[in-house]
């Protein structure tokens, strides 16, 4: 089979296609005309999450941050989908990205030229777009992992805000409401069925949807609330089935990782000004319980998240939920 056949057959638009040429004429724009990072002339490689055209040197370093923080591909090699071109576009190139990743560069960081050693190239671009160092104070996001400039955005919330089995005065950045929308072909723990309900955990906080029984493809549609603490961590998505008369049992488990939707969120703004459009991305990878990639998009000033899990350690299993991000003063 050709490589363009291939990539007809699993939904991608070869290097000739539309898509593709779309994405060449966004390569022209000016400020597209050099590396992002470094300031290379003639990039031929981009991030397509992040939306940035970036240079062979930079390409190698975006590929050791992991595809869930950088997705290269290739301007001229690889087949692009109509959704990785579509996003490139809303993010507008380099200059539109650099407004927001590098809109505040501490002094004494400088940025990597050309020729740059590889250690200077490595440490600013995971400062960037990993860190996130360089975001203006108020969009700075304190990851779980990061020991970035602590972020500004955070604000002390009161007991009467936040769930009562937080004690103390803890730090929010905002509120997720989760959909637990449905359960696709769940496992049997029962004689011929399974009563299945979902737990939702972050932190010390948890939430748990309503029983169905007897059902091995319920639907929940139920909105649960959780308060994101500055050093979140993801949120670990349980299935048991209920027991009357002995311990219930698990049906399952995964985790969202809601960085990409809470980085997207802060890094545009508000939300309820702009229209709808895409603004972010989490992939799937070996490295997590995603069937399909998970688009973040503002719907009706909403910023809002379509997530589909294959439930792990358990022979079989999908989870459909709906994220909603709000922010503290909204």
């Amino acid at each position: 089979m050709s490589r363009q056949t291939s990539a007809a057959a699993i939904g991608k638009t070869s290097s000739s296609a539309p898509g593709n040429r779309r994405l060449k004429e966004l390569l022209q724009q000016r400020d597209n005309r050099t590396c992002a990072d470094c300031g290379a002339p003639d990039p031929k490689w981009a991030s397509a999450n992040i939306g940035v055209f970036i240079c062979l040197k930079c390409c190698g370093v975006h590929r050791s941050l992991g595809v869930h923080i950088s997705k290269v591909l290739s301007v001229t090699l690889d087949a692009w989908s109509d959704a990785e071109v579509d996003a490139m576009i809303e993010v507008g190139g380099n200059a539109s990205a650099n407004s927001i990743y590098e809109a505040y560069i501490p002094r004494g960081i400088s940025k990597p030229g050309p020729d740059a050693t590889q250690d200077h190239r490595y440490n600013f671009i995971r400062s960037k777009y990993e860190h996130q160092d360089f975001l203006k104070p108020s969009l700075r996001i304190l990851s779980s992992n990061s020991s970035s400039l602590k972020a500004s955005l955070s604000r002390k919330t009161t007991m009467n805000n936040i769930p009562s089995t937080m004690k103390g005065m803890v730090e929010f950045i905002g509120v997720l409401k989760i959909t637990v929308v449905k359960g696709t072909n769940l496992a049997v723990r029962d004689m011929l069925s399974s009563d299945p309900y979902v737990v939702l955990t972050l932190g010390q906080q948890k939430a748990q949807t309503t029983v169905r029984n007897s059902n091995l493809n319920p639907v929940w549609n139920e909105e649960l609330m959780l308060s994101v603490p500055q050093n979140y961590k993801p949120v670990k998505v349980q299935v048991f089935d209920h027991d009357t008369f002995s311990a219930d049992d698990i049906m399952g488990e995964a985790e969202i990782d809601i960085q990409p939707l809470i980085t997207s969120a802060m890094a545009f703004g508000d939300a309820g000004i702009l229209e709808d459009m895409q603004i972010g991305k989490w992939l799937k990878s070996e490295d997590n319980a995603l069937l399909e990639d998970s688009i973040v998009n503002i719907i009706d000033g909403k910023v809002i998240q379509e997530v589909t899990l294959k439930l792990q350690n358990v022979e079989s299993g999908e989870i459909d939920l709906r994220i909603e991000w709000m922010p503290l003063d909204q």
